[in-house]
């Protein structure tokens, strides 16, 4: 193999058209050249810092454009500048472009790279861990006073490139986008872009990759993408055994597929390479009926099979207990859940009249159930929600708050239910596709929503399809939800990611359309995939199998070795992306 294309994200990424064109206007151009940084550990370079330069030199138009403000007798009142951060190694290959808007007296300008620490009252490439290619001679200065002949002199309107190699650690520089090759080898790490001027009018503009550039840099990067990962494809590996690694390889695809549930995938490839499996096959059945019956939003029926298949699953873990059941009051919100979904008939009312109906507390009613009638109506009595209902269960007042803001529009429009594209039968037997999420959603007769959110075009959204039974049906499911979480806590101690799980799922009754609120991601189908992947992981630990399939396992660990490289100044991390390599 001496050639591999690049896939479709990497092209897309780095084709011309899109790196070197000024049509993107809200893409931060930097996370398309550099998508392997982090930067809230490694920031990348955007500007000139207004502290690490020498009193000598002038910022302005957003610390981009620098001038010189000194006297330019002799090489004494060379001064430099430069970025806010250093180039990090997960760029893989960095670049920037430096505008000559004016040579100014004699155009005794310097543009390279230094370490942090070294003098700014020198030119880059003067001093140790100082590198540049200077305009009035084109030579090059790598951490030494005498230059070696490299390139063209520069001036007025040029454009210099300077490009930083951080697999090879070498560097580059270019003239008007003509590569001018290798200018330095051998360098350290956390060198910061540098540039140093000398005699009074000397002005240059800086694009650190926020505006195209004037050489195309994106072919250097999809040779370096495809040179790093054919090393990693065509690495060596000892073969202890006749087809050893080949057989590893089978049992993890095996088990990956028996993992999840993908029954006919795994049991063709079983017999084709003589894979045992560690489970039964019945079992895994049983686990695909249930995961399918998750990913369709049917989290009553879900729960109620897991319980009848795994008995002990569910009570042996109150957290996970508690996590779906937020989940099927969210799918109940969404309509999808069959336990409103079978509620659903001609019967009608709005949201607020169907709630303040049914929802009143008796005169002898707890604080518990007082508060939650006021989060699930929208009650602005904020006195209900100080004193002990805050001490005892630890609500945030902001979700009552939320809902109090919102309430006097917190209604649904009569309609028909037939209209709001929803499908019930609620028979046992779940014969669907667990590939396919949105088909087996709109396609296997149950209670499921489209992949936009619920309802055909045309039609308006409503809250358990503005049924009113249904409605009835959902308060009452948050109010034992409600006294569970208050369970939970007294029983097992506090745990902040029940209490957000919760008050999400409560907030989406604080609007008139949650599908378009700030909670409303919940309802996205896509959501149900976290806690049906934490459902399968705890009856696959029930049945003594690891939670976890090898090859996930090992795809992480290849993410967390890349994020290792990163951290130890590696370059070739930039380039090392395990999905695009898995694609492939």
């Amino acid at each position: 193999m001496t050639m591999m294309a690049a896939t479709s994200d990497e092209r897309s990424a780095m084709e011309p058209s899109k790196l070197n064109s000024g049509q993107n206007h809200g893409v931060d151009r930097l996370k398309m050249l550099y998508p392997m940084v982090n930067e809230e550990e490694t920031p990348l370079p955007r500007s000139w810092s207004p502290k690490d330069k020498y009193s000598y030199i002038g910022l302005s138009q957003n610390n981009l454009r620098v001038h010189y403000k000194g006297y330019g007798k002799t090489h004494k009142d060379a001064a430099s500048v430069r970025t806010t951060h250093s180039i990090p190694a997960a760029c893989g290959l960095y670049y920037f472009e430096v505008k000559i808007v004016s040579k100014g007296r004699d155009g005794y300008m310097g543009i390279g790279l230094s370490a942090h620490g070294v003098n700014v009252n020198r030119l880059p490439g003067w001093d140790k861990h100082s590198y540049g290619y200077h305009g009035d001679d084109g030579h090059s200065f790598c951490s030494s006073g005498t230059g070696q002949p490299y390139g063209p002199t520069f001036t007025t309107g040029d454009v210099i490139g300077c490009g930083v190699n951080l697999v090879d650690n070498t560097a580059f520089y270019t003239k008007n986008g003509h590569h001018l090759g290798i200018a330095f080898t051998d360098l350290p790490p956390n060198l910061y872009p540098t540039v140093g001027l000398q005699t009074p009018g000397e002005v240059v503009d800086a694009n650190f990759g926020q505006a195209p550039f004037v050489f195309d840099i994106g072919d250097m990067i999809n040779e370096l993408r495809v040179r790093t990962r054919l090393q990693i494809i065509n690495y060596p590996t000892p073969d202890h055994g006749q087809g050893q690694w080949q057989a590893v390889l089978h049992k993890m695809v095996s088990t990956y597929l028996v993992h999840h549930g993908y029954c006919a995938t795994a049991e063709a490839f079983a017999s084709s390479t003589g894979q045992v499996f560690e489970e039964d096959f019945n079992s895994i059945k049983n686990r695909q009926k249930i995961l399918k019956l998750v990913l369709a939003g049917r989290m009553g029926e879900a729960i109620d099979l897991t319980s009848r298949l795994y008995p002990g699953v569910l009570e042996q873990d109150p957290n996970l207990m508690f996590a779906l059941k937020c989940r099927q009051f969210v799918e109940m919100v969404n309509g999808s859940d069959s336990e409103v979904c079978q509620n659903n008939n001609e019967n009608q009312t709005s949201v607020i009249q169907s709630t303040k109906t049914y929802a009143k507390p008796s005169a002898n009613g707890n604080v518990e159930e007082m508060n939650l009638n006021n989060t699930l109506n929208g009650s602005g009595d904020q006195q209900l929600i100080n004193g002990q209902i805050e001490d005892d269960v630890e609500m945030e007042e902001n979700t009552t708050g939320v809902v109090n803001g919102t309430k006097s529009s917190n209604g649904c429009q009569n309609g028909n239910p037939s209209s709001n594209g929803y499908k019930c039968q609620n028979s046992e037997d779940v014969d669907m596709e667990v590939d396919n999420t949105n088909q087996s959603q709109q396609q296997n007769g149950n209670c499921s929503v489209s992949s936009e959110g619920a309802v055909n075009k045309g039609s308006k959204k409503q809250l358990c399809g503005g049924n009113k039974q249904a409605i009835e049906k959902m308060l009452e499911f948050g109010r034992q939800l409600y006294s569970q979480s208050i369970h939970l806590r007294q029983q097992h101690g506090k745990n902040e990611g029940n209490k957000k799980m919760l008050q999400d799922a409560f907030s989406l009754l604080a609007y008139s359309n949650p599908w378009n609120s700030p909670v409303g991601w919940q309802l996205d189908p896509q959501q149900r995939e976290t806690v049906c992947a934490r459902l399968n992981s705890a009856i696959l630990e029930s049945s003594k199998l690891p939670r976890r399939p090898p090859l996930e396992v090992a795809v992480s660990h290849a993410r967390e070795l890349v994020r290792l490289m990163s951290s130890t100044g590696l370059g070739a991390c930039g380039f090392a992306v395990v999905d695009n390599i898995i694609q492939y």
